[in-house]
């Protein structure tokens, strides 16, 4: 039941946030002079803030500028050899400077539920951000050393069904509030975006495994890159490699919970400002590698709409 209202909710929000935004651009409507260039606010994140598929950036989603609200809505499907993973949110953006988003992950264990007895298994995850640009402006600054710098938190809570009391055997929470900085780098004359992302995290697989877990109750710092390439001014190729913390290993499955980083390679199309669309192929190494012991690689498509 929690379930459909949330995803109710995000669907009213979506609505909500395209009419919003749709009505202040009838009223005060950006200059392209001013606003900010095609995919210079990112895509929207698996976590539903603006960056890369798998990791923030500094900058903020939508287009709007000094003084203006901008929204946005996305939906993401990642599939890969043994499991799939949907995500789709929303953001709202306001002046330049902080950026709201709310993404529900829906992950399907696939084969590996039934093997653990929970055939027909998904676990939800949903992720409320918020992001605020506190140094720098990617694209004023574009022709000197300083970076656009952010601080997100994100608070993420997982809906685990029936594996619940598994991770409560493994010490792992259901909930957790991360905090990250990231730094971007925009060299317009180059065509380059440099990116890097710190990020205080117990997330296991991104908190679709829970939190933490016994003996690894504490915060670590796990950094997070991305280079995007501008081929031209709506199409963006790039890669990206996330680090995650390894709070289940060993286990009571010995090593069979050992998780590996994330990376991927992308490519982003923007025919406008109102939409954009990226495609990835992604490897997430091994999940849950005492049943699935192969790496978990796919492809990742995503689309965005920003009215």
């Amino acid at each position: 039941m929690r379930a459909l209202k949330l995803n109710a909710w995000l669907a009213l929000a979506c609505g909500g946030l395209v009419a919003v935004s749709s009505a202040l651009a009838q009223t005060s409507a950006v200059d392209d002079r001013h606003g900010k260039l095609l995919l210079t606010g990112g895509v929207a994140s698996v976590d539903g803030a603006a960056g890369g598929g798998l990791t923030p950036w500094a900058l903020t989603g939508t287009y709007a500028g000094p003084g203006e609200w901008g929204a946005s809505g996305h939906y993401s499907r990642l599939a890969t050899g043994d499991y799939t993973l949907q995500a789709a949110g929303v953001a709202a953006s306001w002046s330049d400077r902080v950026e709201l988003s709310l993404a529900r992950q829906d992950f399907d264990t696939g084969a590996t539920g039934t093997a653990l007895g929970l055939p027909g298994l998904h676990l939800k995850l949903d992720v409320l951000g918020v992001k605020v640009r506190v140094a720098g402006e990617a694209v004023l600054d574009s022709d000197n050393l300083m970076p656009q710098v952010a601080v997100g938190v994100q608070h993420k809570q997982l809906h685990a069904g029936g594996l619940a009391l598994t991770l409560d055997a493994l010490g792992a929470d259901r909930s957790d509030t991360e905090v990250y900085v990231s730094a971007t780098k925009l060299l317009l004359g180059q065509g380059l975006l440099l990116n890097a992302t710190l990020r205080a995290t117990r997330a296991n697989q991104n908190g679709l495994l829970g939190f933490g877990g016994t003996g690894h109750r504490s915060y670590s710092l796990q950094p997070e890159i991305s280079v995007a390439w501008l081929l031209q001014k709506n199409v963006a190729v790039g890669l990206e490699y996330r680090f995650n913390p390894d709070n289940l290993n060993p286990s009571l499955l010995g090593g069979g919970l050992k998780a590996d980083d994330w990376k991927d390679v992308f490519v982003a199309w923007a025919p406008s400002k109102q939409m954009s669309f990226t495609a990835a192929w992604v490897d997430l190494g091994r999940v849950v590698a005492a049943v699935t012991p192969r790496r978990q690689r796919g492809l990742y498509l995503s689309a965005q709409l920003t009215p």
